[in-house]
């Protein structure tokens, strides 16, 4: 079966910056994935370049296939038509993607008149529907707020109604739970998944939270800097990671075994992808670094559906991890 979306040695680069390096990716049709690695990994310009909003100074390599059809080879008319139809993406910021100078409600409906020969009072009627169904107490009234009417929450569930509001086959959702609060955050993660299992719509989820991930994904890829160095499904990534990245990411999450206030971290930093080490990137940070890891490891499998890049790779269990997992799947 195709895939409904797959990333084919996809490169971004921005002048002498190499941001996404010869990624190959897929998703199946109504597969919630999760895309993991630390801020400047190249998950956003990945999703950007899916959607087609990178500035005109990025180069994109490769081949992006939805459908199997070539994003890439598109028109910009052809891209506009299927973003915000087909295609939809909830960001990071819901404030700075809401438009201050229209009401909440003005902004779903437009965006369904946009791609649906639909009037003013059918295109209302849905969108009062839509902010009925992720959670917005007296849609009626809320409908013509204004954005800075409502809390962070709020404003985040009003970008996922309006990302939702043609019935996108693919939803990309950028960091969605960035600076709410725990409470919040979990409400909008299982608001996510509650509308993938009613709508059937295939999700790509960004995060560099590892137990974001394990909340709502079954598969999880990690990049980082610009490469991807292991997917899996998520329980096979806690209980046995094998690449040297994808434990420090699961080191770094609390640990109820750990004394008050103590958190593990990587040591060192990912580097000026305007000038990357040489083969593998993570090899200046990376524990287990040998001669090999000046050329680039390629993809091999450790088990069934468990991919892994790198010379080194050998799985070490994670109980810690392994409870996160536990704790979690039920809501899978």
């Amino acid at each position: 079966m195709t895939p409904l979306l797959r990333f084919r040695s996809v490169s971004v680069r921005f002048g002498d910056v190499s941001a996404v390096d010869d990624v190959s990716l897929e998703l199946s049709e109504g597969e919630l994935l999760g895309l993991v690695g630390e801020s400047g990994c190249g998950k956003t310009t990945l999703a950007l370049a899916t959607m087609g909003l990178l500035p005109s100074s990025a180069t994109v390599e490769g081949a992006i296939d939805f459908r199997g059809q070539d994003l890439l080879a598109l028109s910009e008319d052809e891209r506009r038509r299927l973003r915000g139809d087909r295609i939809s993406m909830v960001f990071q910021d819901p404030a700075a993607a809401l438009d201050p100078a229209f009401s909440i409600g003005d902004q779903v409906a437009e965006t369904i008149r946009a791609h649906r020969p639909v009037g003013r009072r059918e295109a209302k009627a849905r969108a009062l529907s839509l902010l009925r169904e992720v959670g917005i107490a007296d849609a009626e009234r809320r409908y013509r707020d204004a954005p800075h009417r409502l809390s962070g929450g709020m404003q985040q569930r009003v970008v996922i109604a309006t990302a939702l509001a043609n019935e996108p086959s693919l939803l990309i959702a950028d960091e969605p739970t960035t600076a709410l609060d725990a409470t919040i955050q979990a409400q909008i993660l299982d608001l996510i998944r509650d509308l993938r299992r009613r709508h059937g719509t295939t999700v790509l989820l960004i995060a560099h939270d590892l137990g974001v991930v394990a909340r709502l994904c079954r598969r999880a890829a990690v990049l980082y800097a610009g490469q991807l160095v292991e997917t899996a499904p998520v329980e096979r990534i806690f209980e046995a990671p094998a690449h040297p990245y994808t434990r420090a990411l699961l080191a770094a999450l609390p640990d109820r075994s750990r004394p008050r206030g103590a958190l593990a971290a990587a040591a060192g930093q990912v580097p000026d992808l305007a000038a990357p080490p040489p083969g593998c990137r993570f090899a200046p940070r990376c524990p287990l670094v040998r001669d090999e890891c000046v050329r680039r490891p390629l993809r091999t499998a450790v088990s069934s559906g468990h991919d892994v890049a790198c010379w080194a790779a050998a799985p070490a269990a994670s109980t810690a991890a392994g409870e996160i997992v536990a704790a979690t799947n039920g809501g899978r």
